[in-house]
């Protein structure tokens, strides 16, 4: 039994390489890495050959926006108010219950309707600079 491995045979002609082939080795041509970048590039330079009309359309009116913005202001007051409202109402029969540890919750939803009311209609008035009235 051959314990140990020979690496050359002796009583055989070597006729295989110790190193991969020169064909492995070669990277791809500079004919298949030119084909390919341009395949790679062409969808973006077909998209910024259109770059040039878009320049050449008409502006857009946003005359409407501010009617739009007017409208959501307004739910966002509407919806303070009534957030704000509701939460005083749960935490306040909570409190004439007894119950003072459940009113938080009800403190909490009347202070967020509040935010809603302050900071989300007037950061919506922003937006196109509307002032509060």
């Amino acid at each position: 039994m051959n314990r140990f491995r020979r690496i050359f045979r002796f009583d055989t002609a070597r006729n295989r390489l110790l190193i991969p082939s020169a064909v492995r080795l070669t990277g791809p041509t500079l004919k298949t890495t030119l084909l390919s970048a341009i395949r790679t590039m062409a969808p973006t330079l077909f998209a910024l050959s259109f770059a040039g009309v878009a320049h050449a359309q008409g502006t857009m009116d946003f005359s409407g926006a501010t009617t739009l913005m007017t409208t959501f202001k307004t739910f966002a007051i509407y919806a303070g108010a009534v957030i704000c409202f509701g939460g005083l109402i749960f935490a306040g029969i909570r409190m004439m219950s007894g119950r003072f540890q459940d009113a938080i919750p009800g403190l909490f939803g009347a202070l967020f309707g509040a935010g809603v009311l302050g900071w989300g209609a007037g950061w919506i008035g922003s937006l196109t600079g509307q002032t509060m009235q």
